[in-house]
């Protein structure tokens, strides 16, 4: 005689005695594919120790009962939240102002989304914010993407003194190797484009700077000193400016530029933001681009390519940035050690220099 099962109790496949359809659970899984709940579990947990054919079938079987792994019970075996925070160390505006923090996100959140971990966004522009997210932090995120991290803020130092895994989108100024960073190679990026204009015939070569307390600035105002000597071309402090990334500190710069070296023939600017204030700078001074003054950029933004005439600059691979601060990220959560990675940067030509 068949079994009957009792009104209440759940089906082979789910179906409650009731006629209500109950969610699928590991047992199910273990049940379609024919192996144990252990080796579900294992393949939920990253794969390891789990044979090709056992691997292929529970991925099948997850896919035929619909099987959503419970977060919040995960969580609580596991101690895991199964999330991660994106930290922006600025002030809010500057994340709407600035085309490379959106651009950055997206791509993070793209690359964790392929392991079905859900980002979280914070900014902590403020002493007040930075508490507040610090508290949240510890606890609720598994790991913290750190970006535009400024030397002398604690953000980096706290959350390593917290044990939270991080990932800096740069290298952490006075850090050391306590912390892993994923950044572009932003001095040779620099080189590269004094270099090439140079190589155009222009020989007063201006820069508008980055923050003097961000890794980008140190580094690309460092590659720009460096491409001077190996050209030849004297130090010249009047043909230096100081920017804060922003479209207004651009433009703000360029004049400033204008009035100390009134025969400036190209200017090498920090960023493709306050590359748009310096050609505004420009135009309002009657100066053509790039007949009177080349205009070279960095980041490869979408300032650049909004900007007229559009951009020559130095283009950063954010597609593998974000993929790598991603990666390197899940294996300081999975435990292993602080790593740090630099990558190329590209000289991109177009019609301002």
């Amino acid at each position: 005689m068949s079994r009957t099962e009792q009104p209440g109790q759940p089906g082979r496949h789910g179906q409650s005695g009731t006629g209500r359809r109950r969610p699928p659970t590991i047992h199910d899984v273990a049940r379609e594919a024919g192996v144990s709940r252990g080796t579900v579990s294992r393949v939920l947990n990253g794969g390891h120790n789990v044979s090709p054919a056992a691997l292929d079938a529970v991925n099948s079987a997850i896919r035929k009962t619909g099987y959503t792994v419970n977060r919040h019970a995960r969580s609580l075996i596991t101690g895991r939240s199964d999330s991660v925070a994106f930290l922006l160390t600025e002030p809010q505006e500057r994340f709407f102002e600035d085309p490379n923090f959106n651009v950055l996100l997206r791509g993070c959140t793209a690359a964790l989304a392929a392991h079905d971990i859900p980002l979280l966004l914070m900014i902590a522009g403020t002493e007040a914010e930075r508490r507040r997210n610090m508290r949240y932090i510890a606890g609720h995120v598994d790991g913290v993407l750190l970006v535009s991290s400024h030397s002398g803020d604690p953000v980096a130092a706290r959350l390593h003194e917290a044990g939270v895994p991080l990932v800096a989108c740069g290298k952490p100024l006075g850090q050391g190797s306590k912390v892993s960073y994923v950044a572009a190679d932003d001095r040779d990026g620099a080189r590269d484009m004094v270099r090439y204009l140079y190589e155009s015939g222009r020989r007063r070569i201006g820069t508008v700077s980055g923050p003097l307390d961000t890794p980008g600035g140190v580094e690309r105002l460092a590659g720009y000193r460096e491409m001077l000597a190996e050209c030849g071309l004297p130090a010249d402090d009047a043909l230096i400016a100081p920017g804060d990334y922003s479209r207004a500190s651009g433009e703000a710069a360029a004049t400033l530029l204008l009035e100390r070296a009134p025969d400036l023939d190209a200017v090498f600017v920090a960023s493709d933001l306050m590359a748009q204030g310096v050609l505004a700078a420009l135009e309002k001074a009657g100066r053509r681009v790039p007949e009177d003054v080349a205009v070279g950029g960095f980041d490869d933004s979408p300032a650049a390519l909004a900007s007229r005439p559009e951009l020559t600059t130095i283009r950063q691979p954010w597609d593998r940035i974000s993929a790598e601060m991603v990666r390197v990220l899940l294996a300081r959560i999975g435990g292993e050690e602080p790593a740090a990675v630099i990558l190329p940067t590209e000289l991109v030509r177009r019609d301002s220099a």
